[in-house]
Order: structure tokens, then sequence, then C-alpha cells
């Protein structure tokens, strides 16, 4: 029996949910859930109804951001782990059981009663994307399912939002961007900073020309914020209530460790780019942004210094970031770790303006202090990322981080990663995706996938 079954909820008709809806809306004194196809657009009694896969680190975040939304509701979670600690802090007990609770408490506030058990949850994301009731998915899982669950949600219909970076691969993010329009379907990339007052400010004085011609950008992440268990470490037997081949889905089979799956899956380059595609595409995010490179990529890049963990350690992405691109008009990017975890900075022919994401610096209090004029070139306004894509989706508008921008973003992140293991420069096609004249290079663009799973036709 699934978490569904024993839920009582069961494979419900799109009829018989609608019919169950509204007698529980009359009896809890919560608003009806209706589709947003079902109301006609996004008018003033829209609603569009979402379920979250991933229920972890992350998940914990978003949901204080979409479950305030009144045009929204959460109806489903799914996670392959039922309940358990051992992820970003210790303070965190995740996984369906504790976020399906969290859901539910959330909207018996709103309840006379103050009880509500309408949030739904599954081990299995496809039941999930069958759904014929829920418009929309949060995919919020390991970089390695990215692309897959993307495919299928928009073959399946749903709009998706899709934490950062889009895939594993250049291939994944190449693949996702057909199926999203192919099925018409609405993507938000889940880089928050797109959505960011401080940085939109920044992005656009930079726009405007206030350093002058950009030169350089340097764009800065994280630190690696665990080490691994080192060389020679040992299997871990496998947590009860947690499906670890339905978690490994197209990675290699391989042990598990506590340490690999969770939180800390993105040190693992088998289901993540480590920090170059973590924090690296917030940061190279807004640089491109700024600099109006979302439509392109570099023309060459290259290694600047990586560093890596020891030979044998279960963590195999970069330790120390350092990695070097030029684009066609010369402008010179240099990605790197720097204990300032996450910024930008812009060197131009008339000083350098930088940002924390919180405030803005400049070489002069004119440059830091700029503000938008009656003619000044504006980016797109976007207050609120979660509700940006709600409101998108309802309206059927692009929203402030599309599939195809995500892509680029994931793109130069991915490449870097390549650079910086083979450890030599790379001329890079950003028209074809391609390296040219290098075979290795390119072998490295895409993965194989463990059968059954693929991007091929939803089974």
């Amino acid at each position: 029996m699934n978490d569904r079954e024993a839920s009582g909820a069961g494979r419900a008709t799109r009829r018989g949910f609608l019919r169950t809806a509204a007698v529980g809306a009359a009896v809890a004194g919560f608003p009806q859930i209706l589709r947003a196809e079902t109301l006609g657009g996004n008018g003033p009694n829209s609603r569009l109804t979402m379920a979250i896969i991933g229920c972890g680190n992350q998940a914990e975040v978003d949901l204080k951001e979409f479950l305030p939304l009144k045009n929204l509701q959460v109806v489903a979670v799914c996670d392959v782990n039922k309940a358990s600690g051992g992820y970003k802090t210790d303070r965190q007990f995740l996984g369906r059981e504790p976020v399906r609770d969290m859901v539910n408490k959330h909207y018996a506030a709103a309840t006379a009663s103050g009880s509500y058990k309408g949030c739904d949850m599954t081990a299995d994301f496809r039941e999930v994307i069958a759904r014929k009731d829920i418009d929309a998915v949060a995919l919020i899982v390991p970089d390695h399912w990215h692309a897959i669950m993307t495919i299928r949600a928009a073959a399946a219909g749903k709009d998706i939002y899709c934490q950062k970076p889009l895939g594993l691969t250049v291939r994944d993010g190449q693949e996702m961007i057909k199926a999203v329009r192919s099925n018409r379907r609405i993507l938000q990339t889940g880089s928050q900073w797109r959505s960011t007052a401080a940085i939109r400010q920044f992005c656009e004085a930079v726009r405007n020309g206030v350093v002058g011609q950009p030169r350089k950008v340097t764009t800065y992440v994280a630190k690696n914020n665990f080490d691994g268990p080192g060389p020679g470490w040992k299997p871990d037997p496998v947590p009860g209530g947690f499906d670890y081949d339905m978690w490994l889905g197209p990675a290699p089979k391989a042990p598990y460790h506590k340490d690999r799956c969770l939180y800390r899956f993105r040190f693992v380059a088998d289901y993540s780019g480590g920090q170059t595609t973590n924090f690296g595409h917030h940061s190279n995010g807004v640089a491109m942004w700024a600099l109006g490179l979302d439509e392109t990529g570099p023309v060459e890049i290259r290694n600047m210094g990586a560093e890596w963990p020891a030979a044998g350690d279960l963590f195999t992405t970069a330790t120390k970031v350092h990695f070097g691109a030029r684009y066609a008009n010369g402008l010179e990017l240099e990605c790197v770790t720097d204990p300032k975890s996450f910024g930008v900075r812009v060197e131009g022919s008339e000083g350098w303006i930088e940002t924390n994401g919180k405030k803005i610096q400049g070489s002069t209090p004119a440059i830091a202090g700029w503000t938008p004029g009656a003619d000044s070139k504006r980016l797109y306004d976007s207050p609120n990322h979660y509700s940006n894509f709600v409101d998108c989706a309802l309206a059927r508008k692009e929203p402030a981080e599309p599939v195809e921008i995500g892509h680029r973003v994931s793109a130069l992140c991915h490449i870097g990663n390549i650079a910086m293991k083979l450890d030599r420069k790379l001329t890079w096609d950003p028209k074809a995706e391609r390296f040219d004249g290098d075979d290795e290079a390119n072998g490295m663009l895409e993965r194989p996938h463990r059968a059954p799973w693929g991007y091929g036709e939803p089974t």
C-alpha cells in the first residue's frame, strides 16, 4: 500500500476530486480548488493547484513562499524519503510526511475548525504527474532528476517551477527546452535573484552605462559547507523509509552512504555540479543579466586553478571553483570561490560596481547610488519569484527566468566544470553549444542514463 492509498486519497478522477473539493470547502471554510483552465485564465477566482516534488532543505525554503499565495494551493507532496534528519542543519526533520504536515498545518490556520488534511503524499513522482487535478509541479530534487521530471511533467500538461541548475548537463537543458516549448508550458527557473530589487537595480545600472564599457566581470561562489568522508569510506545501510534505488534513478548504481544523498548530493558529480552550478548559477546568472548575455555564451573557457577532493573521496566536485571565460566582444568573466559567498563585480572603462544581493557598492558615490531615470533602460520587474511563476502560469506569460535563460546560465556553469576538470583552455561555439575540435570535452556535455530512465516517451 502506498502513501496515497494509506491516506484514503487513491486515484481520484478529476470530476470526483472537484466534487470532493467543493464539499470540503463548504465544510472547512477553505476556498474551492479548481484548475486554472477551468476558471479561464487569471481572473479574481483563479487558483493554481501544485504538487511539491522533493521535500528536503530547499522545499522548506520554497514552501514558505508558495504557501501564503492566495492564487495557489499545494495539494500533494512527493519524496522518496518518508521522514528523517540528515539535511542541511541538525534541526531539520524532513521528508514527505513532515512536509505534508507542514502544508496541512498552514491551511488549517485558514479554516474555521482549525483542521485541514487535504494534502496528499506519495513516494513516486509519476503518480503526481499522472493526476489531472494538478496544474503545476515544483521540482525541488537533485540535479540529475531535473530534466527527466521536467520532460514528463511538460508532456502531462503541467507548468513547472524547477530549481536551478536546469539539469546535470548541457544536453539536459536542451531537452528541457524542447519539452517545455513543444508542450506550451510555463517554466520558471528557481534562481530567486532574478526577482530581487537590489539585483535588478544593479543590472539596470550596468545596462545604462554607469561604469562605461564593461571589460571584466567577477562572479563569486560559496565554499563547500560540508567535507566528504575521505578516501577509504565504507557504505552505510540504507535507512528504513528511504527508496534509495528510486533516489538514484538515472544515475549510476552506487553503494549507499549518508553523505551521498539529501542535502550533500550537490558535492557528488554523479548528481550535481557542486558549488559551480549551485551558487554559480546565481552569480553567473546575475552577471549575464547585467551584461545582456542571456542569449549567448562565451567563445573560450579555461581553468584558472580549481581544486578537487582527494582521490577516493565520496565527494567529487570542486572544493575551489576557479574558471575564466571570454566572450566574443572581448569581455572577460572570472568565476571563483570567495568568502563573499555570493556576489558580482563589473569593472568598466569608467569605474566598477559590485553587489552582494542586498547592497550595491561602487568606485564612486554616483555609481553606487545610481537610480533609473525616465529615459533609462528597464529590465523585467518581478518583486517575488514564486508569485511571478504562479501569475505567469495563470496568465500564460513568460516568467522572470524562463527555460532558455535558465539553460544558458546553467550551460556556462557546466562548461566551466568541464574546463576545470580537463584543466585546459577550450573553444566554445555558443550557437551550436559544442566545443571546437575536442571530442573528449564534447563527450562530457551529456551523461548516460541508467535503465529504465531516459529522455524518451514517458512510461
